[in-house]
């Protein structure tokens, strides 16, 4: 059984999603491999985590904080998404 979720990211949203959370993620893999402090290697993998939820949200359309709060862009409302 599977459960369709409803489209509630505009495709520009999509995209811009995406860049910026390869951007992130690939930085924070960064300062990893650099081997540097204790506090920058825990801040490289919030960023990585913040960057693989934009990468996941932007690639499924699909962003669970903008349905808790009932957000849906002006451009896909009445839309069969």
């Amino acid at each position: 059984m599977t459960r369709r979720v409803s489209v509630n990211v505009t495709p520009a949203e999509r995209i811009a999603r995406i860049v910026i959370g390869v951007v992130g993620t690939v930085g924070g893999l960064l300062v990893i491999a650099g081997g540097a402090s204790l506090w920058s290697v825990v801040l490289a993998v919030l960023l990585i985590a913040a960057g693989l939820d934009l990468v996941v949200t932007g690639s499924t359309g699909h962003c669970p904080l903008y349905q808790r709060l009932g957000h849906v862009p002006a451009s896909l409302k009445g839309g069969t998404s």
